[in-house]
């Protein structure tokens, strides 16, 4: 009997000492796995946002690209534009003083006044009737559709300035008075085969002091002659 109780309080210490062992060991481990937690949480590292880039781009290169690249990632977010970017077109430009004028364009000269109806303004003097070619003057159109051209300056009371290009010669000769010299030529016109239009011959009058005015033929076969060019001059001398 002795030693059935000898051997049950053995085996109770020997149970009450692995146990208490046990503990002793489930206590220990418990700060360490603790420890290492906490080192496992101090060493990793937190994450880092990235930064955004606020660089302005101002080239127009750039603003296509970034354009086109905003279009394609996001189409309902408009991008503002940096408020201190200076556009590279821009950068080398002078800016223009405050209260500066505009250029002002060249008035247009107008020998309204001068020369009746028509603007001579481009016209250069003629001092040699003779000398005088068509093209050098203004061409204009007259009365009847007739197209002519004016040559010269107008002398200081012309009274070439009342005329129109298109005048008959009974017309003209109302206007200008009696020339102090006329006659009649052929132009190269007339030696065209077939050709019955006008200017095949011209009638020529001259007046001194003024100028000299050029009829043209009317076309088919009318005798009729119509001023078609008048040449002013002031040194003209009344005779062909």
């Amino acid at each position: 009997m002795k030693n059935i109780v000898g051997k049950s309080s053995s085996l109770l210490l020997t149970s009450l000492l692995v146990a208490a062992l046990s503990a002793c060991g489930s206590n220990q481990s418990k700060p360490e796995s603790d420890a290492a937690s906490a080192k496992a949480v101090e060493k990793a590292p937190e994450p880092v946002a990235k930064p955004v880039e606020t660089k302005p781009v101002c080239k127009e290169e750039s603003k296509t690209k970034a354009k086109s690249k905003t279009a394609n990632t996001s189409k309902s977010k408009a991008v503002a534009p940096p408020v201190d970017c200076v556009p590279a077109s821009a950068a080398g430009a002078t800016p223009a003083p405050a209260g500066a004028a505009a250029p002002a364009t060249a008035p247009v000269a107008q020998a309204a006044s001068a020369s009746g109806s028509y603007d001579l303004s481009k016209n250069k003097p003629v001092t040699d009737s003779t000398k005088a070619e068509a093209g050098q003057g203004t061409t204009v159109k007259g009365i009847n559709d007739w197209q002519g051209e004016i040559s010269g300056v107008p002398a200081a009371n012309s009274r070439f300035t009342k005329l129109k290009i298109g005048m008959s010669q009974q017309q003209a000769t109302d206007v200008a008075g009696q020339p102090t010299d006329q006659g009649a030529y052929i132009t190269g016109k007339a030696f065209i085969p077939f050709y019955f239009g006008s200017d095949r011959s011209r009638w020529e009058m001259v007046f001194k002091g003024q100028g000299r005015l050029i009829f043209s033929n009317q076309s088919g076969f009318g005798s009729g002659y119509y001023l078609t060019w008048i040449i002013h001059n002031a040194n003209e001398g009344g005779y062909r």
